[in-house]
């Protein structure tokens, strides 16, 4: 497809050059600023100054004013004409002599000097001498195979380096040291400081006429073969793609980023950033395509034409435009060269982000979405399509000029709701990828608003994500939203998030009560609670508690069973949730239990109430038609375990030792109702609290006949208190077992099984006593072995420790018949190593680390535990 890159505009007209004379033809040009120099076959230089004006359409225009001309001499051709502006000289090639004249007078220079013998010239835009007063000229010399580089001064010449070539040279480009040269048969690259040359590639000059440009820095335009504009570097390779030109280009240009060629019809247009042909201008006899410091100048025998770029951002605007989205980001982003940086980059990222819409429109998301990223896209741009989707506090505008052409997602679609859907559902998710990022920054309510509004649509599971997470959603858009789509429970969760807890509970509750349909959550009642349970507001706690408790006393109860530890023991009186609580037993007895068995709260208000709760409803179970089942069981083993791990209740309840008369009345009352509904185990463990072993016993053995709950009582009663209290249990429940009853078989198997299991217990010299005579030895076996080995143990562990008690006896006396043995020479010098007081009679102490004490200050020492101690013995 075709681009329009530059605009033809006629320059000098054949009339003002050259007049009625038919036979002047034009050789050569040269531009240099305003300044325009034309070579004619009749050997003449013709100045013009140009004039550029812009008009409305954007065109520009170019009017000649012909300064000077002069005739320089000779009737042959001027062959070419190269400006050197800091010298403000003119190089004249002509009858192979190159002439240098005064750039404004276009007289040559007083000197005389010149170059003689060149056929063709070159400037070295990249010079190597550092001299800014000289310019250097590479030519092609009228001696066989022979290039030569010449300094030209301002009125002199100096010529540097002569260098022979392989082949007869037809043309040249210079950069720096090195050559670029059009041989006869091939390019090569030819540095002449060191005279190291590199083929290129071969072509044939008699079939076509050879192109060799510099176009950059170390870098060339050369014509290959086969109808190609090859590029290459000073080191023989090419980092570009060809352009494909006709196979008869007479002459190229540069324009970055476009390569122009030039054929005898036709002038085309190539991009060097994606090597396709843009344009085609028809231009019938031409024979002169050159570049001037970005100006093209094109020319006929008789006229000079300028081919005006169109700017690059107009090319681009075009190329968008036409849908033509690759090609004008490949144009943008090559347009980096020859726009300021900061004026590039607003430039690039505006044509990403149009480029961004135009995939948009096409339904090409993900192309749309790096676009939009890279581009650094205004998000709201992207929501403002949407309708309704900007809060209505929002000031954003539309960019001016628009990003695109569309005025809503209705007209981009043409109300096509499949189209819609997939538009909107891009929007989700690409606004669900930028709200995190710096994207979105400053822009968060607008973008988290909208994503709001497209899950609500949408019923997307992600609305709730969102409302339970940091985000910036309007309340007054969101609620108006979220009612219309009927998102109770969402709307609930943003009042919470806006500190609105009130309105989220009464909300939710009417959901739960039917009042408002939302099938979010099946399980709302129970999410109330658990907010309830975390909520620090202890009036809306308060405020919604009964409600919880009227609809599940189990679930309800949790408002303060789950609360945090913390909150419980700060803000929430157990003795207020007990008086809330009145109105349901089973949330009653579920709270004690959390006071009592989770808190461990050494209360015996707690302990007591919940033994009579317990009770009740053992009570009240057995006596309906499920007495025996799994319920009273369950109950029955709470109850137990209540009274027989709690101390609580133990001196303040049952023992009506200094006891209120209230306490004393509940105590009675307790244990008439244990007494009278029949629960021996029950009474058991109560009279074992009071200490009463011999009734609870009794009851076990003689009432239940459970010999191993009463050989586990004895074990529980006995746990964390001295042998001798264990023995006397297990003594007294053997002498129940021993004692006169109906069932003395069945009692004296007990006996022999409680002897045998736990003969550790018991003193045997006491149980032989007890034992009836008829007791066979064989019998009581077991008991007996593990007696005999206590006893002896005993016996052995003693002589152990009557042994070391000798042993350390005899270690001392060793020590202190050492201590006699060795001699102590005692003087007047000699001084007390407490008191440092000379000895005044013989009598003294000895310490063991040899040091001498009086008697007196070693009986103080002993007496003053403050002292350091002399030794371990003395």
């Amino acid at each position: 497809m075709s681009t329009k890159a530059f605009t033809l505009v006629s320059a000098v007209e054949r009339e003002l050059l050259m007049g009625d004379k038919e036979r002047v033809n034009i050789e050569c040009v040269e531009c240099c600023g305003k300044n325009l120099y034309v070579g004619t076959n009749d050997g003449s230089i013709h100045h013009f100054l140009l004039e550029e004006q812009t008009l409305p359409a954007g065109t520009a225009t170019f009017t000649a004013t012909k300064q000077l001309h002069r005739h320089l001499g000779f009737k042959k051709p001027v062959n070419e004409l190269r400006a050197a502006s800091a010298l403000h000289r003119l190089l004249v090639l002509c009858d192979c002599s190159i002439t240098l004249v005064n750039m404004r007078s276009l007289e040559p220079v007083p000197s005389g000097a010149r170059i003689k013998g060149a056929v063709a010239l070159a400037l070295n835009e990249n010079p190597v001498s550092g001299d800014p007063f000289c310019v250097e000229v590479c030519i092609i010399s009228v001696k066989r195979r022979t290039i030569q580089v010449f300094m030209v001064y301002e009125d002199r010449v100096q010529i540097v380096r002569e260098v022979s070539t392989p082949e007869q040279p037809l043309a040249v480009a210079v950069d720096g040291h090195f050559l670029c040269l059009a041989l006869t048969t091939q390019y090569i690259i030819l540095n002449y400081n060191t005279g190291v040359a590199q083929d290129l590639f071969p072509y044939c000059s008699e079939e076509k006429r050879p192109i060799v440009k510099r176009i950059g820095r170390q870098e060339f335009l050369l014509a290959g073969p086969g109808g190609l504009g090859m590029f290459a570097t000073v080191a023989g390779i090419s980092q570009r793609a060809p352009v494909h030109w006709s196979e008869n280009v007479i002459g190229a240009a540069i324009c970055f980023p476009y390569v122009l060629a030039l054929d005898d019809e036709f002038i085309t247009v190539h991009s060097m950033l994606d090597q396709q042909q843009k344009q085609t201008l028809p231009f019938r006899e031409g024979h002169i395509l050159q570049d001037f410091e970005g100006r093209v100048i094109v020319a006929t025998s008789k006229g000079v034409y300028i081919l005006v770029p169109l700017p690059l951002e107009k090319q681009i605007q075009d190329l968008l435009s036409s849908r033509r989205v690759e090609e004008a980001l490949v144009l943008a982003k090559g347009a980096r060269r020859n726009i300021p940086k900061e004026k590039f980059q607003v430039m690039y990222r505006r044509v990403l982000q149009q480029a961004g819409f135009i995939h948009f429109a096409q339904l090409q998301f993900l192309e749309a979405k790096e676009l939009f990223r890279s581009g650094q896209l205004d998000v709201r741009e992207l929501i403002s399509l949407y309708p309704f989707l900007l809060p209505t506090s929002s000031s954003f505008t539309r960019s001016h000029p628009p990003l695109h052409e569309y005025a809503d997602l209705n007209q981009l679609t043409q109300g096509d709701q499949e189209k819609v859907a997939k538009c909107k559902r891009f929007l989700m998710s690409y606004l669900n990828e930028v709200r995190s990022t710096e994207v979105a920054n400053g822009y968060k309510e607008e973008v988290d608003t909208a994503l709001l509004k497209l899950y609500a649509e949408a019923d997307h599971d992600s609305l709730l994500d969102l409302l339970v997470t940091e985000n910036a959603c309007l309340l007054t858009d969101s609620a108006a939203w979220l009612e219309k789509h009927k998102k109770y429970f969402a709307l609930g969760l943003l009042y919470h998030y806006n500190d609105q807890d009130a309105a989220a509970v009464q909300l939710w509750v009417n959901i739960v009560n039917g009042d408002l349909h939302d099938a979010t959550r099946a399980d709302l009642y129970e999410y109330v609670v658990d907010f309830l349970t975390y909520s620090s507001d202890q009036a809306l706690v308060w405020k919604y508690a009964d409600w919880a408790l009227q609809r599940s006393e189990e679930l309800g109860v949790q408002v303060f069973t789950k609360r945090p530890v913390e909150e419980q023991q700060n803000s929430f009186n157990p003795d207020d949730i007990l008086t809330c609580l009145k109105r349901y037993p089973s949330a009653l007895v579920r709270y004690l239990e959390h006071l009592v068995m989770d808190r461990k709260l050494q209360r015996e208000e707690y302990h007591t109430h919940l033994a009579v709760l317990y009770l009740d409803e053992v009570l009240q179970q057995r006596s309906g038609a499920s007495g025996k089942g799994a319920d009273v069981t369950e109950t029955q083993a709470k109850l137990r375990r209540l009274l027989q791990e709690s101390d609580s209740y133990r001196v303040h309840f049952l023992m009506g030792e200094g006891s209120s008369e209230v306490r004393s009345y509940r105590v009675h009352f307790l244990m008439e109702k244990v007494q009278g509904a029949g629960l021996p185990m029950e009474r058991a463990i109560l009279h074992g609290k009071l200490e009463e072993h011999e009734e609870a016993l009794h009851t076990l053995v003689r009432e239940l006949r459970d010999f191993p709950a009463a050989e586990d009582y004895c074990l529980w009663r006995s746990e964390g208190r001295d042998p001798a209290y264990r023995q006397r249990l297990f003594h007294t429940l053997l002498a129940l077992y021993l004692g006169p009853s109906p069932s003395a078989p069945e009692l004296a198997m007990a006996a022999v099984d409680l002897l045998n299991r736990h003969a550790a217990e018991f003193d045997a010299a006491q149980v032989l006593q007890l034992l009836p005579g008829t007791w066979s030895v064989q019998l009581l076996c077991p008991f007996l072995t593990g007696a005999v080995r206590d006893s002896v143990h005993s016996r052995r562990t003693a002589q152990v420790a009557l042994g070391l008690a000798k042993s350390e006896n005899l270690i001392y006396q060793h020590d202190r018949m050492k201590l006699k043995g060795s001699s102590i020479r005692l003087s007047d010098k000699k001084l007390c190593q407490k008191c440092h007081s000379p000895f005044c009679e013989p009598a003294f102490v000895r310490c063991p680390n040899g040091g001498l004490v009086h008697t007196h200050c070693a009986a103080g020492r002993r007496s003053d535990p403050g002292s350091p101690s002399p030794g371990a013995r003395t």
